[in-house]
């Protein structure tokens, strides 16, 4: 059984990483959420609470197939986290799947992993993943190689179909 990491911190978008775990889970994927206290309760910009399981230095990427990262405010302080970025490079280097959506471009941004790759994200952050070397599009889902992105929680649909598709 594939088993895919997703990242929290504060104020993360609720959907965003909601939807796409249980609609993984629902394909048969195990999910593990790492944040930045093992057993931490982390709230989403709407309120909806979410425990992380494993620390970010628990994480053994040698053990996961995949890493989804979701927008809201949790980006600006997850591409922070030294222990983040090491896994995020490490599993990119693997090609394993890297996914993001909105915000959360600024994650693969600052692990510098995006240059020359074709990427969506929300308007906001174009200009941040253009500057890192990335090519934007508007589009609801973008999937180069190992990273899949998306703009906004209007495109899920899109983000998790293409997820799935990526994890074959």
């Amino acid at each position: 059984m594939k088993t895919i990491l997703f990242l929290v911190h504060e104020v993360y978008e609720d959907l965003e990483l909601w939807y796409p775990k249980i609609r993984l889970e629902e394909a048969g994927y195990k999910t593990i959420v790492a944040g930045a206290e093992a057993n931490a309760i982390y709230s989403g910009k709407h309120g909806y609470p979410c425990k992380a399981e494993i620390s970010f230095d628990q994480i053994q990427e040698e053990r996961i197939d995949g890493i989804v990262i979701p927008g809201g405010f949790a980006p600006d302080k997850l591409r922070r986290v030294p222990k983040v970025l090491e896994v995020i490079k490490q599993a990119h280097e693997k090609k394993k799947l890297i996914a993001f959506i909105c915000h959360a471009g600024w994650v693969p941004i600052s692990a510098k992993i995006l240059k020359g790759k074709n990427v969506t994200g929300t308007s906001a952050i174009k200009d941040d993943l253009e500057n890192a070397g990335a090519i934007w599009h508007d589009k609801p889902s973008v999937t180069d190689g190992n990273l899949v992105s998306s703009r906004t929680p209007l495109d899920l649909p899109a983000f998790c179909k293409a997820m799935l598709e990526n994890l074959q």
